[in-house]
């Protein structure tokens, strides 16, 4: 098993290298965050790697207790005045070993902003990045028994049973939900996008509250 940093690492240099070949319109682009493009992505990206958890509690007090008002803030903090600074910036950052309280972040979390926001970045721009499915793996199965209220999509997982057809992985005893480990993982985490590459009697119930 490969160490879970080396594996963050490892994506967060593969998505430096993308970023490199982009125009300043291609950094625009919307993303797949709601209200945040490309720039802002890959500025959240660099305000992920800073966390620490001295950080992350001045954070929440200068957002007066409010997680997004505190996501929001990295990433304006963060967010070079041209993509060039924000680049530099995310490969400064790209070894780094920190991140919040492991109770209420464990390790596997890192894998899943890598992943997830780097599809988040990727796809809008039609770019394809062979990820590593250790990375996928863990990151799906993280998502997979996190609570949405620390950031997981445990309550849309457990409705269903998530069949990767890449992998050796089948999580859950629901409806069956089939496709690529990676769908799997953005469709749980609300990217509707990935559904085109799922099937399944299950497939409906990824939406909703």
């Amino acid at each position: 098993m490969t160490d879970v940093w080396d594996l963050v690492h490892g994506e967060r240099a593969a998505l430096a290298a993308d970023l490199e070949r982009l125009d300043d319109e291609q950094w625009r682009t919307a993303s797949l965050c709601e209200g945040w493009s490309v720039h802002d992505v890959a500025a959240h990206l660099v305000a992920n790697a800073l966390a620490t958890p001295f950080g992350l509690v001045r954070g929440m007090v200068l957002a007066r207790g409010d997680f997004e008002r505190m996501t929001q803030q990295g990433v304006d903090r963060h967010r070079g005045a041209t993509p060039r600074e924000t680049l530099s910036s995310l490969r400064e950052v790209a070894a780094r070993r920190t991140g919040p309280p492991t109770r209420l972040a464990p390790l596997d979390s890192r894998l899943v902003e890598e992943v997830v926001h780097g599809e988040d970045i990727r796809r809008p721009l039609g770019i394809w990045h062979d990820y590593s499915a250790e990375a996928i793996e863990g990151a799906l199965r993280y998502q997979a028994r996190t609570p949405a209220s620390v950031g997981g999509s445990r309550e849309t997982a457990e409705r269903v049973t998530l069949r990767a057809t890449d992998l050796d992985l089948t999580l859950g005893d629901g409806p069956v939900v089939r496709g690529p480990a990676l769908a799997l993982l953005l469709a749980i985490s609300g990217r509707d996008v990935a559904r085109a590459d799922l099937d399944g009697p299950g497939l409906g119930l990824l939406s909703g509250p």
